[in-house]
């Protein structure tokens, strides 16, 4: 018999016994739909852990910071200190889009009679762009660029007049607007009396220009300014020397470093590795996808939990397909004996008894799976704030409590019709090895 005949075949003798195959197929439909909510739902709360993650910091982003131990690695390369030279072949790894050293200062920014203070970052003219730092007004940093800002998106709300009694902020254009730069924490408010001319420090005050401004991330780099990092080096050694400080940027081989750095990384799927391999070479690092990972086994662990008591469900229906495939043969034994003696293929026979089991889980699949879905929008709708306040719980707060990927809907059909087959696979070679005489005579 070919494939079309055994098709026709098995699905009258579904019909035949129209209860017990629905029973039988509705036992497949509640296991598929079981496994598939479950495993939607722990796929929701991993979503849920990205985005508050994202909210914590740029996934894309590692911060790196130098290891203090400046000891040899393979080849006598020094390991965790941050150079030029290491920074060079950070860069040259393998998921790293961009690479830059960061030096830094809180400082004073004037605007009129308005001033404010914020973090002064300095980088690599060409990063921000590499960075995926959006512009709502304005250009990046270029390499020519010398007393020249790039502000986040916050600091134009942070001015105020400090001789002002409410300390109300102010908006200001950053853009069009003459800045002030200086360390001096007290510049634009009125001269303190009883201080000695003596402990007076000269800070300089430095005339800058805003060419840009980036759009809101959510994230710390709406609250910093930048500028060239060579131009900044140069304030904060003047700045230094204007307090009575030194600084020390150079390794006992006379070699630049610096305190810390930014490593960007194109794929969020090589972050975690990146991060691993960067403390693997000495380096102190810091990424917001190192909370993720433990968020991240919670959420196996859980949907664990919730595709076991699934899989509970399809292995109770896959009884019940063995069930429905043994009473099935002992109720056609004589047609079983028929088919043996006109000649029927042994292989034909069990293919028979396997395609009825197939047959009742591809279509328990089936209509598992469109439950499922329908599951899935109702979570993510009408009950989606009950079973936000259930996962609150696990840490789960996402706007989406059930994902049902594409790759699952196709899996679960497959699985449900895997486990049909399966089940049926005893039944069907039972009735393969049936003696034909046996089962004339005992009918």
């Amino acid at each position: 018999m070919n494939t079309r005949d055994l098709l026709s075949l098995c699905a009258k003798n579904l019909m035949r016994r129209k209860t017990r195959t629905l029973l039988a197929i509705i036992g497949v439909m509640v296991g598929t739909c079981a496994v598939v909510v479950m495993l939607s739902i722990g796929f929701g709360m991993t979503q849920s852990y990205e985005e508050q993650i994202q909210s914590y910091g740029d996934l894309h982003m590692i911060e790196l910071y130098s290891g203090g131990g400046g000891f040899q690695g393979v080849g006598g390369e020094q390991q965790g200190v941050i150079s030029d030279k290491t920074l060079a072949s950070i860069e040259k790894m393998d998921g790293v889009t961009a690479v830059t050293p960061v030096v830094s200062a809180y400082m004073t920014l004037g605007i009129g009679k308005y001033v404010t203070s914020a973090e002064i970052i300095g980088v690599k003219p060409e990063v921000l762009e590499k960075f995926n730092y959006g512009l709502q007004e304005g250009r990046y940093l270029n390499n020519a660029d010398k007393d020249v800002l790039v502000f986040g998106s916050q600091i134009p709300y942070w001015f105020y007049n400090p001789q002002s009694k409410n300390y109300e902020s102010v908006e200001q254009d950053v853009i069009t607007d003459k800045i002030i730069l200086t360390a001096d924490w007290n510049y634009g408010q009125k001269p303190q009396s009883g201080t000695a001319d003596d402990d007076k420090v000269e800070y300089k005050e430095y005339k800058m220009k805003g060419v840009g401004l980036l759009e809101m991330k959510n994230d710390s780099p709406d609250y910093c300014v930048y500028m060239n990092i060579s131009r900044l080096e140069e304030i904060v050694k003047e700045t230094a020397k204007a307090e009575g400080q030194r600084t020390t940027t150079m390794t006992g081989t006379g070699e630049k470093t610096y305190d810390r750095a930014y490593v960007y990384v194109g794929d969020i799927n090589d972050t975690e590795r990146l991060s691993k391999e960067l403390k693997d070479l000495g380096y102190q690092s810091y990424s917001p996808i190192d909370w993720l990972a433990s968020m991240k086994e919670t959420a196996n662990m859980i949907q664990g939990i919730l595709g076991g008591i699934g899989g509970i469900s399809l292995f109770v229906a896959a009884l019940s397909i063995t069930n429905t495939m043994i009473m099935s043969i002992y109720e056609r034994t004589k047609e079983i004996g028929v088919m043996k003696v006109i000649g029927a293929n042994l292989r034909d026979i069990r293919k028979l008894f396997l395609m009825e089991a197939g047959l009742i889980g591809f279509i328990g699949g089936i209509i598992g799976v469109i439950l499922s879905l329908t599951l899935s929008l109702l979570m993510n709708t009408v009950l989606r704030d009950l079973i936000s306040i259930a996962l609150s719980s696990f840490g789960a707060y996402g706007t989406t409590i059930s994902i049902i990927p594409a790759w699952l809907i196709v899996a679960a059909v497959v699985f449900a019709t895997g486990i049909g087959v399966l089940a049926g696979y005893s039944p069907a070679k039972r009735a393969m090895n049936l003696s034909a005489l046996e089962s004339l005579r005992n009918e």
